[in-house]
């Protein structure tokens, strides 16, 4: 039974058959697709997480009779009666976290400057933002306008580096713009010009330190070398 569904809510469902029947772990364990000391560590109320029972009955992912066989015998393995339903992405802009949604204008103005081949439609599904906020940002008639600050989407984490590359190619190709790039640090991204004034920095700090080093050794040696001159001069 190992490619048969497993429960949509696995955890939920394990912690009511320990609550409800008498199925053994192992057999709990097997249906809901866990790990048998996961479902000793409910039945012994030690889970990190307490979860609320889901009844396999009520959603047709078990009958009575299936559970009454499981009882009767420890070694039968119980079957789904009616595999849940996948849940589909439905199309429309992608899910952005709260936490980063603040930076969707600035991801579209930067896209807008530094790409303005990419249509509206492939921004809003890159960045998962309305036609109206782009709009708004490219005429520069968003209420937030003067506090808008072009930032690579990848940098902000809006969107992956291959996804934004994906987009760019489709958009110039549509355009018919060639790759050749005529100013190399142009086609430079913010966030590769970060990483370089990062190792830069980085850089300058270990030589900086190197030489600090340097001149604190040399000054120890010439001061132990005044020492030990001193020393022989009272020694005369």
């Amino acid at each position: 039974m190992a490619d048969q569904p497993k429960p949509l809510m696995p955890h939920a469902t394990a912690t009511w058959l320990v609550d409800n029947t008498g199925l053994s772990f192992e057999q709990i364990a097997e249906f809901c697709g866990l790990h048998i000391l996961e479902v000793q560590a409910m039945a012994d109320d030690l889970a990190g997480s307490k979860y609320t029972g889901r009844d396999p009955l009520h959603s047709g992912e078990l009958t009575q009779e299936e559970i009454d066989k499981g009882q009767a015998d420890s070694s039968y393995v119980l079957k789904m009666q009616k595999a849940p339903v996948e849940v589909k992405r439905t199309k429309g802009p992608r899910y952005t976290p709260v936490s980063k949604r603040q930076d969707k204008p600035d991801g579209i103005a930067w896209i807008l400057r530094n790409h303005p081949e990419v249509s509206d439609a492939q921004i809003s599904k890159l960045i998962g933002t309305t036609r109206n906020t782009i709009t708004a940002i490219r005429e520069r008639s968003h209420w937030n306008i003067q506090n808008i600050q072009p930032k690579d989407p990848v940098t902000l984490g809006l969107c992956s580096q291959r996804e934004l590359d994906a987009v760019v190619a489709k958009a110039a190709k549509k355009a018919g713009i060639t790759d050749a790039a005529p100013d190399g640090e142009a086609a430079t991204s913010d966030k590769d010009r970060l990483i370089e004034e990062l190792r830069a920095e980085r850089d300058a700090s270990e030589k900086a330190a190197a030489e600090a080093a340097q001149e604190a050794e040399a000054a120890a040696w010439l001061e132990a070398k005044r020492a030990g001159e001193a020393a022989e001069g009272e020694g005369e």
